[in-house]
């Protein structure tokens, strides 16, 4: 809102004079009056005027106009407080100055209510106001702490007191509110602070920390705190928050050490930090001398500095002269990096909110805030601290999201104090030598030493974490190592009871497995979060590590908790479900019930502290500490140790000194002792660090003469894998943990199905398993019952819908029990759960009752169902026979037991699937198994094949269909051969059993047979895949001869003037019939008179000759293929390649008795080819050129068998004679 004088107004003009008018009207000083203040005819009036125009304009509209106006006008120092101090205690009964006092307390809350927003909710009118507010709130402070006549603060307690006196019960909504009042307006003092960009025209002493803790000891504030935090839960409720804030407020970065030091060792105290600023003064002095400007270094000097690659970089001064190192660093020093700034991080740590920033307090506020202190841990910890986790645990509305922040930082400060108070009692004990004190106990931190307490940090802390909110996990991370120091002091306690309370809170902690997944992620991803935040989180790393290595060593079996996620159940039961996961999508768990799950599966197992060490040996880890030890001239001594202790773990502890080496981290370790700017050699840790970086150095060199590879793996992180390469010189190894199922058993073969479920019964009656065979008894009845309402349902349903009765209708009872849905088998318990993946033979008689086992073998927490194909009367019927067998279980003969009756189940053998005669195949497996005794089980390696009785059933029925020389041969002289081949076939098994035992040892592992062995394998699929494309072509070729006069575009052929004899109905069937044609070869034709130099033809031939697969040639290649297999001419065609068979030459000649002929193609006169029989053992397939032939590419057809016509001279006749 803008005045009608110009842009430059601050304030509505109309606004500010309805506001000087009711400041003026309130009252003022006289001279008649001495000099007192004198109240307005209507002061009540104009109080609650002003406290109208602040509501209904500054709040509602989100401005600052009334209360820059309210600052301009001086109303608090020139009017409230005035007003307040002629309140005198006398007049504690009169009710005008009563209201009129309270009127202004409702005034002195909203214009001491601290400004702080975030950049998204500032206007312009908040940026005009703010910074003046900022200025007259420390004034308002000044004038609160430092009134020359009265007590301010006092007088403020004075308004309250009546409600404060009031009983709980009693209280009205208007006594709370008066009590609010009087809390927010002492948060209101001590929270203002001095503004960090703001000048200060006062002196900042007058309102700093150690003011308001005098101001708030000498009215009498501090016992008012204590007051009520004492009594809360009793006699105030909602008044805790509020309290929280004072405390949080007041105590924020207060040192507790120096806090609990006397006048004498807090004198030393100073002494010894005056004395190391003075040393690191004088360090700075002699590094600013080694480079001091000298007497002529006004005349100046510039020097070139050759780099790599012939650059050139100038550098100009003296001190570059000396050497080329000082060059080098002054070429560093003079560049430039304008690193960009966190401005949002930066203001959450300035804000009112933050406690990074230290606050040092006077020697007198010093002495009354440690009486307070102790006073508060006394009596006000307890129930100030567990009402307000309560209050946080159920999410209460007063609970703002600060307060959480707030809570944890201040039981980490108390704790903190609670040691360091029981140090220095130790240590008066030990200089008198005298008998303990009985304030012993750790009972008056109790209230955050439990289960609950544990649980909230751990939750915040996490939900912190994954929210980067960094200040509340900062503060969660201080209380958790507070706590651990606390419980380190209690084991160390004389008392029985306090070591017995350490140990079981240890044992909480460390039990669970998040807790330690958790402070791993905090450390390896610290990104530039802060000074404060870095030293908290290394303290933590550092206190955690070394209290759970020494809890593991005196607890050698420490057990640990993990908790795994369990998706693949849900998975297994949608597959188990017939409808396809419908029934378990509609009877799905919900979020809840996965989480109940989720608990349920966690599991158990021993603690190794190496194994969680190791995971601290991550790159982020180590890049944490790096940047904590960057800070080393602001660290102290048991900082820097913190550091060194973690460093040695790595390089020495752990062995993993390769992480180490990296150049920043070598430059920088060097720096720090060797200098320069590095640490004092007087610093207690220089020592420790000397040493640390000497030996690293030393393994450095040591590693780097062993392991070359070193200079270039130290300009990059490193992985844990090649870290463990580069220290160890080999891959890490990794073994496979996963669980395996036990041998599946069953019963011998010969025992009737329900003896067989008495067999498992007793097996497991033996075994005192009593308790599985309950389970397994409750699991039927249960389903059982399931299963006979789903099918009495469905029966209703089914009478419903049909008139016609049940019994008329066939299969409704295999309906019912196809349509329902499988029942999941579910664990009473974890033990149960256990031993139905691990108990072989409770799992045996789960599989005779019906249920069936869901996802992989080895799967552990796989599904167990009963499917939908048992019936209610089956699981009755089972279920009666346990009952059975339970009760009498069953006697066996000869002093055996049940388990003589079970066996392991063997794995069915898979066999070659064959396409012969069934009555031949049987024929010879009963052959060959009358040797079977020749080959033990399971060798030879490749099992003898079946192919080659499939081939001699097909050459039986072959020859049969072709009239062979075989039909003129009787019964006997057929079993003779039979019988003949038989014996050879023996033969050749001995042969290989032969050689399957007997060799001599050096030929165990012959890589030589082994090579040729796959050399000649390959040369078989090369000649085998060359005949299929020459018979493709050959069959394509021979159509295109047929159909050549009536299809050819491009070469016409000559015939002789007989007409050709037209296809036979044979032929046109097997020219249908392609693709089960039983010959493969072509005829032979006769001799061409000239023929052509022969050559073979390749396979980028057949190619460009159109004999393809792709495309249009498609059916060729499919007819040409099936003929392959269902012809079975050659033992080398049928038998598969990995057969022993294939490569056998005298086994194929003597179960062949005509060999295929051999085929040849030579050119004729004409150009086109002509077929040549030719014997041998061999098959080789030639042909010459055929010519640019595109008739045959066009006249692509499927493969038949179409009678040759003899040719002469390259010219087609009717008949030979011709």
């Amino acid at each position: 809102m803008e005045s009608d004088d110009g842009p430059n107004a601050v304030v509505d003009p109309q606004v500010r004079a309805y506001v000087y008018s009711l400041i003026s009207a309130l009252g003022g000083t006289g001279a008649d009056e001495e000099g007192r203040y004198v109240l307005g005819d209507d002061a009540l009036a104009c109080l609650k005027d002003l406290k109208r125009w602040l509501k209904l304009y500054d709040e509602r509209l989100n401005r600052l106009d009334v209360a820059r106006c309210l600052a301009e006008g001086n109303l608090v120092n020139g009017d409230l407080l005035e007003i307040l101090a002629a309140w005198s205690d006398d007049a504690m009964g009169n009710k005008t100055k009563m209201k009129i006092a309270l009127a202004c307390l409702e005034l002195l809350v909203p214009l001491t209510w601290p400004i702080e927003k975030n950049d998204l909710q500032m206007t312009v009118n908040h940026h005009r106001h703010t910074p003046y507010l900022q200025l007259a709130q420390l004034s308002y402070k000044r004038g609160i702490l430092t009134h020359s006549t009265s007590k301010i603060l006092r007088t403020v307690v004075r308004i309250g007191l009546p409600s404060i006196a009031q009983p709980l019960s009693e209280r009205t909504s208007r006594d709370e509110g008066i009590i609010k009042l009087l809390l927010y307006f002492l948060r209101n003092v001590a929270m203002i602070a001095a503004p960090q960009n703001l000048p200060l025209d006062d002196d900042e002493a007058e309102v700093s920390r150690s003011a308001t803790i005098d101001a708030f000891h000498d009215q009498d504030i501090l016992h008012l705190l204590l007051t009520i935090s004492s009594t809360m839960g009793e006699d105030f409720n909602t008044q805790d928050v509020v309290l929280l804030e004072v405390l949080f407020h007041l105590l924020k970065g207060i040192d507790v050490e120096k806090l609990f030091m006397n006048e004498k060792q807090l004198h030393a105290k100073h002494t010894n930090e005056l004395r190391g600023l003075l040393s690191k003064e004088l360090s700075f002095k002699r590094e600013y001398a080694r480079n001091a400007p000298t007497r002529h270094n006004r005349f100046g000097s510039m020097i070139w500095i050759k780099r790599d690659e012939d650059r050139v970089s100038t550098v100009s001064g003296q001190d570059v002269l000396l050497d080329e190192a000082r060059s080098l660093v002054k070429m560093d020093k003079i560049k430039k990096w304008n690193k960009p700034q966190s401005r949002l991080r930066k203001k959450e740590e300035l804000s009112l909110n933050g406690f990074d920033m230290p606050a040092s307090l006077t020697p007198s506020a010093n002495e009354r805030l440690r009486p307070f202190t102790e006073d508060f841990l006394d009596s006000a910890f307890n129930p100030l601290f567990d009402h307000i986790r309560k209050a946080i645990e159920r999410e209460a509305d007063r609970i703002l999201d600060i307060h959480p922040r707030q809570f944890f930082y201040l039981v980490s400060w108390f704790l903190e104090a609670e040691r360091m108070r029981r140090k220095v009692k130790d240590m008066a004990r030990r200089a008198k030598k005298g008998a303990g004190s009985e304030d012993d106990s750790f009972a008056l931190v109790a209230s955050v030493l439990t289960q609950e307490t544990f649980i909230i940090l751990t939750r915040f802390m996490r939900e912190s974490y994954d929210m980067k909110q960094w200040q509340d996990l900062n503060a969660g991370m201080r209380c958790f190592t507070q706590i651990l120091l606390t419980i380190q002091q209690m084991a160390e306690s004389p008392l029985e009871e306090d070591q017995e309370i350490a140990e079981n809170i240890q044992n909480r902690l460390f039990y669970e497995e998040t807790n330690h997944e958790l402070i791993i992620h905090i450390l390896r991803n610290y990104n530039d979060q802060g000074f404060g935040y870095l030293d908290a989180c290394t303290e933590l790393v550092h206190v955690y590590i070394r209290m759970l290595e020494h809890y593991s060593k005196q607890n050698v079996d420490m057990q640990v908790r993990s908790r795994r996620r369990i998706r693949r159940k849900r998975k297994a039961m949608k597959d188990a479900t017939p409808d396809g996961g419908a029934e378990a999508d509609d009877s799905g768990e919900s979020e809840a019930e996965d989480m109940a799950a989720a608990h349920r599966t966690s599991t158990e197992r021993k603690f190794d502290f190496k194994r969680f060490s190791a995971k601290f040996l991550t790159q982020g880890c180590i890049n944490t500490f790096v940047e904590f030890i960057s800070y080393y001239q602001d660290l102290n001594a048991e900082q820097l140790k913190r550091a060194h202790r973690f460093f040695y773990r790595v390089a020495f502890k752990m062995e993993m000194g390769v992480m180490l080496f990296r150049v920043d981290i070598i430059a920088l370790l060097v720096k720090m002792v060797r200098g320069p700017g590095g640490l004092d050699s007087e610093n207690p840790a220089w020592k420790e660090w000397d040493e640390l970086v000497r030996q690293l150095i030393k393994k450095l060199v040591k590693k780097m003469e062993k392991r070359p590879e070193l200079v270039v793996e130290m300009l990059f992180s490193k992985i844990n894998a090649t870290a463990h390469f580069l220290e160890y010189g080999y891959t890490k190894q990794t073994a496979n943990t996963k669980p395996r199922a036990p041998a599946e058993l069953e019963v011998k073969p010969g025992i009737e199905k329900d003896e067989q479920i008495g067999v498992a019964v007793a097996a497991l009656l033996d075994q005192n398993k009593n308790n599985a065979l309950e389970w397994v008894k409750n699991t039927l009845s249960s389903a059982c019952s399931e299963r006979q309402s789903w099918e009495a349902e469905a029966a209703a349903r089914q009478v419903t819908d049909h008139e016609e009765p049940l019994e008329n209708r066939t299969g409704t009872t295999e309906m019912l029990s196809t349509n329902c849905p499988a029942i999941r088998v579910v664990p009473d318990n974890e033990e149960r759960r256990v031993a139905v993946f691990n108990d072989n033979k409770l799992r045996l008689l789960m599989t005779l009752v019906g249920f069936q086992r869901q996802g992989d073998e080895d799967d552990a927490d796989a599904l167990w169902t009963i499917p939908s194909s048992v019936t209610a009367a089956e699981l009755k019927r089972c279920l009666d026979l346990i009952k059975k067998f339970e009760n009498d279980p069953p006697v066996f003969d000869d002093d055996k037991v049940a388990a003589d009756f079970i066996r392991r189940k063997q794995a069915p053998k898979a066999r070659h699937s064959t396409f012969g005669n069934e009555e031949d195949d049987a024929e010879d497996f009963l052959a060959i198994d009358e040797e079977e005794f020749l080959f033990p089980p399971g060798g030879p390696t490749n099992r003898t094949s079946d192919a080659l009785k499939e081939l001699k059933s097909k050459r039986q029925q072959r020859r049969k269909a072709e009239g062979s020389d075989d039909d003129g041969l009787d019964e006997a002289e057929l079993e003779a051969r039979r019988e003949k081949r038989r014996q050879a076939n023996l033969e050749r098994m001995r042969a290989i059993k032969s050689d399957l035992y007997v060799h001599d040892s050096d030929d165990a592992s012959d890589e030589e047979k082994d090579r040729q062995f796959f050399d000649r394998e390959a040369q078989l699929r090369d000649e085998y895949s060359k005949r299929v494309l020459e018979a493709m072509r050959l069959e394509a070729e021979n159509l295109g001869n047929t159909h050549g006069n009536s299809k050819s575009k491009t070469k016409k052929r000559k015939t002789t003037e007989g007409n050709q004899s037209s296809p036979t109905i044979e032929e046109l069937i097997n020219r249908t019939k392609g693709r089960r044609a039983r010959r493969r070869k072509a005829v032979a034709a006769v001799d061409s008179p000239a023929p052509r130099k022969k050559r073979r033809l390749s396979f980028a031939e057949t190619e460009s000759e159109g004999i393809t697969t792709d495309g249009e040639d498609s059916n060729l290649a499919s007819d040409a293929s099936d003929t392959e297999d269902e012809d079975g001419a050659t033992a080398e065609e049928d038998t598969p390649l990995s057969s022993p068979h294939v490569h056998s030459s005298s086994s194929t000649a003597t179960e062949t008795k005509d060999p295929p002929p051999q085929i040849h193609l030579h050119p004729t006169d004409s150009g086109s080819t002509v077929k040549k029989a030719t014997d041998g053992s061999r098959e080789d397939v030639i042909m010459a050129d055929a010519g640019n032939d595109e008739s045959e590419e066009e006249n692509d057809l499927p493969v038949v068998n179409v009678r040759r016509r003899p040719k002469i001279g390259g010219f087609l006749v009717d008949s030979d004679s011709d």
